[in-house]
């Protein structure tokens, strides 16, 4: 009986995994396999629908076997970029302090990562200060998709598309540059731990 209850477990956390994938994909990266001209709407419908979920991941992932740990903890690729963004740009963010400056980061990106990029400055990359606000949130987010892309590169492929696909087409995760994956090593040391901590990320 045990064995029954067991499998029947085991299918339920299959089920709850595919689903978990399957409403993180990119709704273009749907879109490119099923139909471009489908609306945001309809893609969103067809990622929440139960009897869709086996399908769609077949066309994104070859198959519909999503078993084993989730990459980066569950959480969402594009923050965990924003963590490895901001620490590349710390020595930036520590010159925003102007409350005006600061609230248009923060507004942009969120709160969370101006001052997870300060309390590790020591791992910086970028020795240019960018002091405007917006191209600041620009820079952290596509080098920290670059160093998401460097240390991805370290993963087997199959985990590295799960990531990618949750991600628009032609992220700079795609193709990190030899700086982004030099440095992804040491910065998605002090990310992954953080992201191991948190329960969620609205």
């Amino acid at each position: 009986m045990s064995g029954l209850s067991d499998s029947g477990s085991h299918r339920e956390a299959a089920q709850a995994d595919l689903a978990v994938f399957v409403s993180s994909i990119h709704p273009a990266r749907l879109a490119v396999h099923l139909d471009p001209a489908l609306s945001a709407a309809t893609l969103a419908r067809l990622q929440n629908s139960s009897r869709m979920r086996d399908r769609l991941a077949r066309l994104v992932l070859g198959d519909a076997d999503v078993a084993g740990p989730a990459p980066l903890f569950g959480q969402p690729a594009r923050r965990a970029a924003l963590f490895a963004g901001s620490i590349w740009h710390a020595r930036s963010l520590l010159k925003l302090i102007s409350g005006q400056d600061l609230g248009v980061f923060v507004d942009k990106l969120g709160a969370e990562f101006q001052p997870f990029g300060v309390r590790h400055i020591g791992l910086a990359v970028s020795t240019a200060l960018i002091v405007d606000p917006e191209q600041l949130s620009e820079a952290v987010e596509q080098d920290g998709l670059g160093c998401l892309g460097g240390w991805l590169a370290t993963l087997p492929e199959r985990e590295r598309q799960r990531v990618l696909l949750s991600l628009p087409p032609g992220s700079a995760a795609e193709q990190p540059t030899a700086a982004h994956s030099a440095a992804a090593y040491a910065i998605f040391g002090v990310i992954l731990p953080h992201l191991a901590s948190q329960a969620s990320w609205p």
